[in-house]
């Protein structure tokens, strides 16, 4: 008599778990829906609001006439701000805030910690040290480099330190299938200290146009954007950005560790490989355009895991999109708020970063007591 209760009960409750399910991912897709509606809406006022306020409807015929629709006259002047200064820079945010909340929340699914972001571990610390030495010495010592790849050479070598340092960091913090949070942090902290004395070295030897330059660029901005820049990094950011999504379920899978995730059949040491390249690619792209800008792979994801649950099929989505917006709004502020000047935008990501880290730290502390 009890095994047909059991059974009734279970066979009752099937249904209520499924339309639990499907209720879940109907709400996140609309989350999605609402994410990308938030896009377009900062992208709209990042294009129209600065020294020159221009309406939303000029933008949005300006936008049309560049993609040949009829649209009628626009005037020359806004046109001008509007294609030459103002879309690219809105793009180039688009991508670097996309780039670094894909990248820290990639990092945190496969560190299984919801503290690995990208500047933390010390991947922007190195992505930045061969930036600043490809800058430094592009035209001495590194000059056949910066001939063979051209306007590559940035991106591609930020790509290769903030790889290196993800290899070394993941190396160091992970053990038996295990990553220590105190490691993964006391690593970082070490990397960041390494890279930044060789920044600083690289910055006492710099000449006067290249230190202007380094010192701005140290504390991240979107000025000076064009659309060489944004032509340069869109091949090496869309890769990431197409390909972690796919990797969704494996990173799923090694939320449960990597033991239970071999026995689901995910070829552990590849994907992990894998996803550690795609991360450094986004972040070194990232790093070379916009130089250091902190926070956003930290406080992009946890909030969407928060909102949204740990399902990186929707989560890494959902991360590039508020990655970009959250990137755009600290952008609007940072040339708004102290106009004619323009602050550097990882002034404002550090204050918003800064406390929701503590914050984070202390919740983690709460748990584990």
């Amino acid at each position: 008599m009890q095994n047909k209760v059991k059974r009734g009960t279970s066979t009752a409750l099937a249904p209520t778990a499924i339309a639990g399910l499907l209720r879940r991912q109907h709400r996140r897709r609309w989350s999605l829906a609402a994410l990308a509606m938030l896009t377009l809406m900062v992208a709209l006022l990042s294009v129209a609001i600065g020294p020159v306020t221009i309406p939303p409807g000029e933008v949005l015929r300006v936008v049309a006439g560049s993609l040949g629709l009829p649209v009628g006259e626009v005037p020359a002047q806004h046109a001008a701000v509007i294609q030459t200064i103002r879309l690219p820079r809105t793009l180039l945010g688009l991508l670097v805030g996309a780039a670094l909340a894909v990248a820290g929340a990639s990092m945190q699914g496969l560190f299984r910690n919801p503290l690995a972001d990208p500047g933390l571990i010390g991947v922007s610390a190195g992505s930045a040290l061969a930036a600043v030495t490809v800058i430094v010495l592009g035209t001495q010592g590194l000059a056949f480099l910066t001939q063979a790849l051209g306007a590559f050479s940035l991106p591609l070598a930020a790509f290769a330190g903030g790889l290196v340092t993800t290899l070394v960091v993941y190396r160091l913090a992970s053990r038996d299938g295990h990553t220590s949070v105190t490691t993964l942090l006391l690593a970082g902290i070490a990397i960041n200290a390494l890279c930044g004395a060789g920044t600083g070295l690289l910055t006492y030897v710099a000449d006067d146009q290249q230190l202007r330059s380094l010192t701005f660029w140290s504390m991240g901005s979107l000025g000076g954007a064009t659309w060489s820049q944004v032509g340069s990094i869109a091949p090496l950011i869309a890769v990431p950005l197409l390909s972690l999504p796919l990797l969704a379920r494996a990173l799923n899978a090694l939320l449960l560790g990597e033991a239970e995730a071999g026995h689901l059949g995910i070829p552990v040491q590849t994907m992990q490989r894998l996803i550690v390249a795609l991360a450094a690619l986004a972040v070194g792209a990232a790093v070379a355009v916009s130089g250091l800008i902190g926070f956003v792979g930290l406080v992009v994801p946890h909030l969407l895991r928060l909102a949204m649950g740990p399902d990186h099929r929707f989560l890494l989505p959902g991360a590039a999109l508020l990655g970009g917006s959250l990137l755009l709004l600290a952008d609007l502020l940072a040339r708004t708020l102290v106009a004619p000047a323009e602050l550097p935008i990882g002034i404002l990501t550090a204050l918003l970063g800064g406390p929701f880290f503590l914050a984070l730290l202390m919740r983690q502390r709460g748990v584990a007591a």
